[in-house]
Order: C-alpha cells, then sequence, then structure tokens
C-alpha cells in the first residue's frame, strides 16, 4: 500500500493556501470565499464540541447540492466524525432507514427534505439541522440546545481578536480511519453502507490533482451538477476542485436541461463532468438538428470541406458545455454509441470513466487522448484492474480491483462483504468486461441484477419488485430496463380477475393505479414508465427465481 498522508491535510492547505479566493457558490446565489468556510467550518467544531459529539460519531447529510451542504460534510471530516451522505431524491422512509441504520447523531437537512422527514421515526437522533442556516429544527439534546443558542457567544470568546488562517488545523487522520459511510440504497432489507475509509478519498484525490489538476488552472470554475451523495459527483466535482483551490459553482436546483446549458454558459467550468444523459441532452437538442440539414450532410461527404466543417461543429459544441473546459469526463452510465461516435468523429475533448462506490469511486479513467471508444479508460493511479477470464482480450470475465481506493467493507453486513471482498483484497464489481493489451478496460454487461439510472444512480430491481408483487391482481413480476427506462412484466392473477367478473381493459387500469402507487413509494430516478402483462408464467430456474435475463431484451 502506497504511503498515504492525511487527506484532511489537504482541505487545510487548500483553505490556507486560498484564503481570500471564492470557494463555494450557489448558482444565482451567495459565495464564500475560502475563509469564509473556514469560519463556518470552526463554528460547526464548536457546534460538535460542546454537544458532545465524538471523533468518530455519525453524521449524516441530506439535501440538494449546496455550499452548506459542503461547509457540513467538510466540518464532519474535519472534525473526525463519520459522515453519512444521503440522496436527496430518497423517500421518507428511507432516509430514516439510513440514518438508523448508520447510528447518526446528527442530521443535517435541505429545506425541502425537513418537510417530510418524520423526526419519531429516527429515535436515536439527537438533533436535526437547517442546512441553509444551521438553526436547529429538532433538538433532543439540552448540550446541543446550548451549544447552538450560544455558537457566536463560544466562537467569539474562542477567538477574541478574529479568526485567521494560523487557526485552522484540523482532524490528522490515518488510512484505514473509517471517513464516510455511502448507501448505495435506502430499503432496510437491502441496505448497503459502503465504508469508505481515509485513503480512498486520498486515493481520488491524489489521482485526479495529479492527472486532470496539471490542466486545471487555480481558482478556475467548476460546476457541480451531479448529487454530491453520489461518489462521482463528491469526489469529482466537488472534493478535487475544492483542494486545487477552484471556485464550485453548486447547482442547487432541479438540473433540467436547459437549466444546465445555461449553467454551463455562465459559469463556463474548466472541466465538465457528466452523466451520458446531460450529455446526450445537449448533443440531441442543440447540436444534431443544426448538422443534419442537406447542406451540411453534403458538406461533410466531400472529403476537402469535411474538415472545416468538422472543426466548426466541434468549436460549436465546446461552446455548448461552456467554452473554457480542458475535457468532458462521463461517468455513471454506459454512453449512447451514435453519440459516442458523433463526438469523436468531430474530435471533441471527452473521455468515459469508470467506478464504484465501493472505491470512492474510481477505477479506470483515461485522458482523451488516450482514449480509445467504446472503453472506460485504463486503471487509475494506485489501482489495479483485472479481468477474471481464461483471455481476458476476447473473452468477457467479471471486472475486479484493488488497491488505495477500495473500501472496508458494508456497514452491519459481513456476508456482503465476503461476497463482494476475496481473500487477497480484490473487489468484485459485478461487472463483465475485457480488457486490451495496453489496459483499457471495456465494460460488457452486468452479472448483477444491479441497474443504472440516466444520472447515474444505482436501482435495485428486487427493491421495486418486492412492492410491485404485493400489489392488488399481481401474481409475480419483474423490472428490466429499457432505453433510460424502467418497466414492469407483470403476470397477473388471471384467476382472481376471473372470480371477480373483470376484463383485459379492467386489467390495464388496475395495473395503471398500481403503477402510480408504486411510484408514490419510490425516487423519482427509480419509478416505473410502464407496466406490461404477461400472458404466461415467466420461466423459472430449479430454485424458482425467474429467468431474469430472458426478458431484458
Amino acid at each position: 500500500m502506497d504511503s498515504i498522508p492525511s487527506f484532511n491535510s489537504y482541505i487545510q492547505k487548500s483553505i490556507i493556501d486560498n484564503w481570500e479566493h471564492d470557494a463555494l457558490t450557489d448558482y444565482q446565489g451567495a459565495t464564500l470565499q475560502y475563509n469564509d468556510v473556514a469560519r463556518k467550518i470552526e463554528k460547526l467544531h464548536i457546534l460538535f464540541e460542546n454537544s458532545g459529539i465524538r471523533k468518530g460519531d455519525k453524521v449524516a447529510i441530506c439535501g440538494r447540492n449546496s455550499a452548506h451542504w459542503a461547509v457540513a460534510f467538510l466540518a464532519t471530516l474535519s472534525y473526525g466524525a463519520v459522515v453519512v451522505p444521503i440522496l436527496h431524491e430518497f423517500n421518507a422512509d428511507q432516509i430514516h432507514n439510513i440514518v438508523n441504520h448508520s447510528d447518526a447523531r446528527i442530521l443535517f437537512v435541505g429545506d425541502y427534505i425537513v418537510k417530510n422527514v418524520i423526526p419519531e421515526e429516527m429515535p436515536h437522533l439527537e438533533g436535526i439541522v437547517n442546512l441553509p442556516d444551521f438553526s436547529l429544527h429538532v433538538s433532543r439534546s439540552e448540550q446541543l440546545t446550548y451549544a447552538r443558542e450560544h455558537l457566536n457567544e463560544m466562537f467569539g470568546h474562542k477567538y477574541p481578536k478574529y479568526f485567521r488562517k494560523e487557526h485552522v488545523s484540523y482532524h490528522v487522520d490515518n488510512p484505514e480511519e473509517l471517513a464516510m459511510i455511502n448507501y448505495t440504497s435506502g430499503t432496510t432489507g437491502f441496505s448497503k453502507g459502503v465504508m469508505l475509509p481515509y485513503r480512498a478519498l486520498w486515493g481520488n484525490l491524489d489521482f485526479c490533482l495529479k492527472r486532470l489538476g496539471i490542466f486545471i488552472k487555480d481558482h478556475s470554475n467548476t460546476l457541480s451538477m451531479l448529487p454530491m451523495a453520489h461518489m462521482y459527483g463528491m469526489a469529482v466535482e466537488f472534493l478535487f476542485p475544492f483542494a486545487h483551490g477552484c471556485h464550485v459553482y453548486f447547482l442547487n436546483r432541479l438540473p433540467s436541461p436547459a437549466i444546465i446549458a445555461q449553467a454551463l454558459q455562465d459559469v463556463r467550468p474548466s472541466v465538465v463532468v457528466a452523466v451520458p444523459l446531460i450529455v446526450e441532452k445537449i448533443i440531441r437538442k442543440r447540436v444534431f438538428p443544426k448538422i443534419q440539414g442537406n447542406v451540411v450532410r453534403l458538406l461533410l461527404a466531400m472529403p476537402v470541406v469535411s474538415k472545416k466543417v468538422k472543426e466548426k461543429i466541434c468549436d460549436q459544441v465546446i461552446a455548448a458545455f461552456g467554452g473554457q473546459f480542458y475535457e468532458v469526463i462521463i461517468g455513471g452510465a454506459a454512453l449512447n454509441q451514435e453519440v459516442e461516435a458523433f463526438l469523436k468523429s468531430i474530435d471533441f475533448p471527452f473521455t468515459v470513466g469508470y467506478g464504484a462506490t465501493e472505491c470512492a469511486p474510481l477505477i479506470s479513467y483515461s485522458d482523451y487522448h488516450d482514449f480509445i471508444p467504446g472503453s472506460c479508460g485504463t486503471a487509475v493511479d494506485h489501482m489495479e484492474v483485472k479481468i477474471l477470464s481464461s483471455d481476458p482480450q476476447n473473452i468477457a470475465g467479471e471486472i475486479v480491483t484493488r488497491g488505495t481506493n477500495v473500501m472496508l467493507g458494508y456497514y452491519k453486513n459481513e456476508e456482503a462483504t465476503r461476497e463482494a471482498l476475496d481473500d487477497e483484497g480484490w473487489y468484485h464489481t459485478g461487472d463483465l468486461g475485457t480488457m486490451s493489451a495496453k489496459g483499457h478496460v471495456f465494460i460488457r454487461g452486468r452479472i448483477k441484477n444491479m441497474l443504472l439510472g440516466a444520472s447515474g444512480q444505482n436501482i435495485y430491481p428486487e427493491e421495486i419488485e418486492d412492492k410491485l408483487n404485493s400489489m392488488p391482481f399481481v401474481n409475480e413480476g419483474i423490472v428490466i430496463q429499457r432505453d433510460e427506462k424502467l418497466v414492469g412484466l407483470v403476470y397477473p392473477d388471471f384467476d382472481e380477475a376471473k372470480n371477480v367478473g373483470f376484463t383485459q381493459d379492467d386489467l390495464l387500469n388496475i395495473m395503471e393505479q398500481n403503477r402510480q402507487e408504486l411510484n408514490a413509494q419510490l425516487p423519482a430516478y427509480s419509478r416505473i414508465a410502464s407496466i406490461e402483462l404477461r400472458e404466461t408464467e415467466f420461466q423459472k430456474t430449479p430454485k424458482k427465481s425467474i429467468k431474469r435475463y430472458l426478458y431484458q431484451n
């Protein structure tokens, strides 16, 4: 294992070195400089200390991306507590489950999340803190109440003149120390709390600083669009640019294509981190319509003119993404082949990476100069990747990886940990892939049933099916993915329908009602687009489980 310095030392150094520079901005909102971030972190440290929070205690955060989300996150890590980021798209029950399962003592919540959570469902929580102003929404601790009411007074007593950069001194972490528990699911029965040590955060940060940081200017702008509770957005859109001294803008609203396109123009980020859905929508809506006319098609077919036309098209695509970036990094799901081929044909600076929450998240990446179409890069620094196959170049096998970035295991789930991590430290990804002679990884499919949402969220069909199969007139059902949509396939209870005199149309109406009720229980990214009825039972294995692979296409 590498000789690994304290992760928090990078945060501390960046704050001190960039003291007077802009750090965090809520898009079209307020800006915090690095010294403002330091001051707010220090106040939260005083709040933690005086309310009895100890190093190693769990602190959960749930809300849309914002400067204060980032401050709460950094304050927790730099204090030495364990941070539990929760996707704001999870419903109330899922948030309750994660808070309870993780043993969190404090929960920071965004303004619209706070309306949905029920404090009584989280009986061991000592306090709920509002992210917008760090006020107390709920306190079950006299210490916490007193500390919050007297926070400014305590801060003034500790720093009677003023708070300076020499006062910044953060928890010195060791590599194997638990830094974060990141949940891949919100439901208790399927909860997997990925335990990430500080070395995993450092491994990702060190790689980004060395491989990407050399192309990104100090104090340049970056745009955080992906949920920070998702490790891809956390590592590449937030921790890396913050440690590099950049000015991070948070898209703290629903990221529609129109809003994203406008934000890219306003912020002009120095690197663009995106999921395929964002890239594909910008290309399909803003680029393809301009180049699919007869004149442009004719020009592209003329070898002498084609190169100049492609250069102009590439300039337009670069402008659509803000015009100032080094490259566009795509990850979280597969990129549409048509869009990938188009971008490659015009020499657009983009690359595709690969990762997993269990690796915080980076497993493979290549700079756009080294990008091979269809691949997702080569193993990142501090990591090994291999294919469990007799012929890795030609015969797909499971992708496994080990190294600095790999998790400690799953929180309170030794069985799942043993399934994922073998005795030699290899993390079994559950993905099928091949690898070129030069180490480029090509993902060929998924072994596990897990699906990926359009924005890179992990979707576990068993969780949805568990609810679906409990609904009226559903005999059995599975959830599959077609393009970017989830579809429920249902074999109805025909006998019951016959007994009450229901027709096929009646069943279709009932299934539509089932779909609406089911979706009300699910986060937006895992909702069902339609339910289709089957006339015959699903084919099953000897163990009576449905042969899911027969129905994927």
